[in-house]
């Protein structure tokens, strides 16, 4: 593959959607939203040349996006307060297209929000559909402990849509 600008461009268009779930389950704010897609985009960008068309371009940007999130949430010493009101803002708009589903998914995507930087990447990838095996790739992480993990997350996600 021929790792040019243009190159570059198209694939980050046809895989934005990975940089506004990270985002929208890193970030509350408006703005550090906007700051992490752009850090996000810059460290794409630093290491496209690198890219080993072997794997799943989206796989590679998940790697790169959940990691820069991570760095960006620590550094920031960004503080939830598990008693704030929901923000709307905190769903990408697209997932308000069906509005039958949208208030269970903003649900959702508020309560990943509150989990550990870890544990929303699992989610995030799980949600995707990526298999365990390539979410530990991603995540640096077994197999086995990826499927502890999510199979927790997903009983602490039911327990928080149960009490709603």
């Amino acid at each position: 593959m021929l790792l040019n600008e243009e190159t570059f461009t198209k694939t980050l268009r046809s895989n934005k959607g990975i940089l506004y779930k990270v985002a929208n389950s890193y970030c509350k704010n408006i703005d550090d939203r906007e700051d992490l897609i752009q850090e996000i985009i810059i460290q794409l960008w630093k290491a496209w040349p690198k890219y080993d068309d072997t794997y799943k371009v989206s796989t590679w940007m998940y790697r790169i996006a959940l990691n820069v999130a991570i760095s960006f949430y620590r550094k920031s010493n960004y503080q939830r307060n598990k008693s704030d009101t929901f923000n709307e803002d905190l769903v990408s708009t697209s997932y308000k297209q069906n509005p039958e589903n949208s208030e269970n998914i903003e649900q959702l995507y508020y309560f990943i929000a509150q989990l550990s930087e870890l544990n929303k990447a699992l989610i995030l990838l799980y949600l995707e559909k990526y298999s365990y095996e390539e979410i530990g790739q991603t995540l640096g992480i077994s197999t086995t402990n990826v499927a502890t993990k999510i199979s927790r997350i997903k009983k602490q996600l039911k327990e928080k849509f149960n009490k709603n």
